[in-house]
């Protein structure tokens, strides 16, 4: 505690609290919704079996408007590398160096997730545990990289996208969102995958939405959150009620045109509602965060906040095979009193669980970044700015690659590690990669030893204090 309250009280100023605050309850909503919505039974031959409520509970579809809060993370995710960004170049160093710094913060968990993933479905293997009950499992303990594997995707655009919005401003999201648009009628009109782009087109438009905010055109203003909040619900309401979209902004299997997978009109619609709402309460939250013990909440969890965002599925895992060894999981019919009523212990127990966890992995994120290779270590020297980029993109792709290769993997199948070998190496070798770029003495540029500019850092990074 001694530490978290020194790391509060370094926090200057000008900090932006806010968005340190929206980071946190936006991975807190994740949680907890996946969670809440989580429904576990036994089939007819007493195997355990997993389903989303959502399916069932169609009244429930509105609070995803609110709940889908991935928008929010993107948004915030836009201000955070857009001021580190500009920090970086002001202390001398190139976007490559910023590239491979940011692989720091967001691989380094994820490899230890993945990792761990893996040894468990080998183990599995050896017990001789089905291979499908053991595909299952992994594929659900890495629900979370859908999202992650987006984002980095986003963190690797981020220097280009980030000098069109200082060249043309609301220009590129105005652009961004007809190519959503077109995405959304090629779905509409032939296959799905016509609009695959929008999985690029509608993070990004987003992601741009940070951006402004960062450079001051996002005023906390009634004239801004007013048509923002108006006009995103209305627009929402035309979309899905009366078009052709359907209501959850969370893909409900069997539904209308999907709005998260990938991202759609609708879903953007739904930010600008999010949006207004984060601009209109921006003040008095930002006084609320001057108070000590909020701000030091707020600074501990985004001291961890991406291994919650990891591990969380990992704990309902955990906690239901351990409640189904000692034979005492409920399993109430969906809806039912008794299904609500077993809501509340369910998320104690797995608040407890994943605190267990963090506990255990949490130290890794909190870990300081990758230092200059010592002597004798192994390490690259490598000359020539070109050079550099290509290798630090085509770790990062080989990184995004990795985790998409176990996303669109069916959810059963006979893999040795739970999930396809060769996307795991393919990511393994970019994480080694990235981490061997980063500790180059040439990837430090000027700005070898810590300091510089203080400023928001992006998910997965801690705050109070924290230099990017």
């Amino acid at each position: 505690m001694g530490a978290l309250r020194r790391r509060a009280e370094r926090t200057p100023a000008s900090r932006e609290r806010y968005v340190d605050l929206l980071r946190a309850v936006a991975i807190t909503v994740v949680v907890l919704g996946h969670w809440l919505v989580s429904v576990v039974d036994y089939d007819a031959h007493g195997h355990l079996t997993g389903r989303s409520a959502l399916d069932s509970l169609s009244w429930a579809y509105p609070i995803t408007w609110l709940g889908q809060v991935m928008p929010l993370f993107f948004i915030v995710g836009g201000y955070a590398n857009a001021a580190s960004l500009a920090s970086h170049r002001r202390r001398g160093d190139d976007a490559i160096t910023w590239l491979q710094d940011r692989s720091g913060r967001l691989v380094r968990p994820t490899t230890m997730l993945l990792l761990v993933l893996a040894a468990g479905a080998l183990i599995a293997r050896a017990a001789g545990v089905d291979p499908d009950l053991t595909r299952q499992a992994v594929w659900v303990a890495s629900i979370p990289l859908w999202f992650l594997s987006a984002y980095l995707v986003v963190v690797l655009l981020t220097p280009l996208m980030y000098r069109l919005h200082q060249r043309f401003g609301w220009r590129v999201p105005l652009v961004l969102v007809a190519l959503v648009a077109l995405g959304d009628l090629a779905r509409l009109s032939g296959p799905a995958v016509l609009g695959a782009g929008n999985f690029l087109f509608g993070w990004l438009v987003i992601h741009q939405i940070g951006f402004a905010w960062r450079d001051g055109r996002l005023p906390f203003q009634p004239f801004v959150w007013v048509p923002l909040l108006v006009g995103g619900l209305a627009t929402l309401l035309l979309l899905t009620v009366a078009g052709p979209y359907a209501v959850s902004m969370i893909d409900v299997p069997g539904q209308r045109l999907h709005n998260a997978s990938p991202p759609s009109l609708a879903l953007l619609a739904a930010a600008a509602v999010q949006l207004g709402l984060v601009l209109m309460l921006h003040d008095p939250a930002e006084r609320w965060l001057r108070r000590t013990r909020p701000w030091q909440a707020v600074v501990g969890v985004n001291a961890v906040v991406l291994t919650i965002f990891l591990w969380h599925m990992s704990a309902l895992l955990v906690l239901v095979g351990a409640l189904n060894v000692l034979h005492a999981l409920p399993v109430p019919a969906l809806a039912t009193r008794a299904w609500w009523l077993w809501r509340t212990p369910w998320l104690i127990m797995l608040t407890g669980t994943l605190t267990a966890l963090v506990a255990v992995f949490g130290r890794i994120e909190m870990r300081s970044p990758d230092r200059p290779a010592a002597p004798g270590r192994l390490t690259l020297s490598i000359t020539g700015a070109a050079m550099r980029a290509g290798l630090t993109v085509a770790a990062f792709s080989a990184v995004v690659a990795g985790l998409l290769s176990n996303n669109v993997a069916p959810r059963t199948g006979h893999y040795l590690a739970g999930m396809p070998a060769a996307g795991l190496l393919a990511y393994l070798i970019g994480a080694a990669a990235l981490r061997l770029l980063r500790s180059a003495p040439h990837a430090r540029g000027r700005s070898a030893g810590p300091g510089g500019d203080t400023v928001t850092r992006p998910p997965g990074e801690a705050a109070g204090g924290a230099t990017a």
